[in-house]
């Protein structure tokens, strides 16, 4: 297997490693650590000398014997290093009553302990659960690669701390960690959807596993609103997936993909989701999201698409969850809807917005509202600035492209 295809496995199996140790032993920073050292060893070994049989068991073996290394050096867990040192004794054998458990979810809430920031919350979930790197994590929180490496520390220090056991929350705690796991795995299906950098602008291993886990957590809680609106905005979103790159790999934008290629199963199946959703109840973000994605995946083009409710959908969620994000995407709507001038207008109001002011969609946006109004030179500059704020390679090809376009 070529080293792309050991990321992937990995990225896949880490989390259910994690999940084992920490139920065996606790000590969620130790495990974590230890984790991440069998990682990187695979990742060396594996490419070189072959995936063992039991890639699973392999890395738990691996980081059960970094967990011994370190329970070696403390008097105080002699018996624990006993333990450790007679159940990963055998290299690729796991214990029978682990090998059909996933603990992912379990782990999903553990990192979503109530000792921790929401920030921390956050991220220590993306690392731990979604495989993303440090640096992904910083562009999604819009926050210093510095910053984020802190925030884990300090939260896998503070789980310790604080005691957390490896088991669901109580329901008096379960509805507020429910959120941040929630947005956590928003977070992880829009790097997998389009990745903040690198030369592919899908990794799909991120869209799949967010949507299992999110399906999982629906599962458990059926009559959850935002639970089912989250499941339907992924499937909504996902479906077109096929469509947005060329056989060259380059971006497809939403007007001229070619709606045939759309994925119609899991259309109808978000559909069905937000339509039985959307009535039972004021409803979240997630659900308005979902509705306008609906609306989109519903439409025969994207002239043919019913702008103005979109507008009205993105207005009631700017109240109910008020967004720079939010008032961008709304910008186009309003554009579509009302011409391009309104949507300019509203843009402006982001302009003095440090979450997003130096954001590469922003300019892009920009960019494509001006070309809309006929200012090929304004929207030609704008396409520039977004290709170099932006570090996906796919994204950046397109704006570019976009901008030579406007030269001729």
């Amino acid at each position: 297997m070529d080293a792309v295809g050991v990321e992937e496995e990995l990225r896949r199996l880490a989390p259910q490693v994690l999940g084992v140790l920490v139920r065996r032993h606790g000590q969620f920073d130790a495990c974590e650590d230890a984790v991440q050292e069998a990682l990187l060893a695979a990742a060396v070994q594996w490419p070189a000398e072959g995936m063992p049989d039991n890639p699973r068991g392999w890395l738990i073996t691996v980081a059960g014997r970094r967990l011994t290394d370190q329970f070696r050096s403390e008097d105080a867990r002699r018996r624990r290093e006993l333990a450790v040192a007679h159940e990963v004794s055998h290299e690729t054998s796991e214990p029978p009553d682990i090998s059909d458990k996933d603990d992912t979810l379990l782990l999903l809430f553990l990192c979503c302990h109530p000792a921790l920031s929401s920030a921390s919350q956050l991220a220590l979930t993306l690392r731990a659960v979604g495989g993303l790197t440090t640096a992904q994590i910083a562009h999604a929180f819009m926050a210093p690669e510095a910053t984020v490496a802190q925030r884990i520390s300090r939260a896998k220090q503070k789980i310790r701390a604080a005691g957390a056991q490896f088991t669901l929350p109580p329901a008096d705690e379960r509805a507020g960690r429910l959120q941040v796991v929630l947005q956590v795995l928003y977070l992880i299906f829009n790097e997998g959807y389009t990745a903040s950098s690198g030369e592919d602008l899908h990794r799909p291993e991120l869209t799949t596993e967010a949507t299992r886990l999110v399906r999982e957590v629906h599962r458990l809680l059926p009559d959850d609103g935002e639970v089912a609106g989250l499941l339907a905005l992924m499937l909504l979103t996902d479906a077109r997936r096929a469509a947005r790159t060329r056989p060259d790999g380059t971006l497809v934008p939403l007007a001229e993909q070619d709606r045939s290629r759309w994925h119609r199963a899991m259309i109808a199946e978000g559909v069905d989701l937000i339509t039985r959703t959307l009535p039972k109840g004021p409803p979240g973000p997630y659900q308005l999201q979902a509705a306008i994605a609906a609306i989109h995946a519903e439409a025969p083009s994207a002239a043919g698409t019913d702008w103005p409710q979109i507008v009205a959908l993105y207005q009631l969620l700017q109240r109910v969850a008020p967004n720079p994000m939010v008032t961008l995407n709304q910008a186009v709507a309003v554009a579509m809807a009302q011409g391009p001038a309104a949507g300019l207008r509203l843009l402006s109001t982001l302009d003095g917005d440090d979450r997003l002011a130096r954001h590469h969609r922003l300019a892009a946006v920009r960019a494509h509202l001006l070309e809309m109004s006929g200012d090929a030179a304004a929207a030609r500059s704008a396409y520039e600035l977004a290709a170099r704020r932006t570090t996906s390679l796919p994204e950046q090809r397109y704006l570019l492209s976009k901008a030579a376009a406007l030269r001729s």
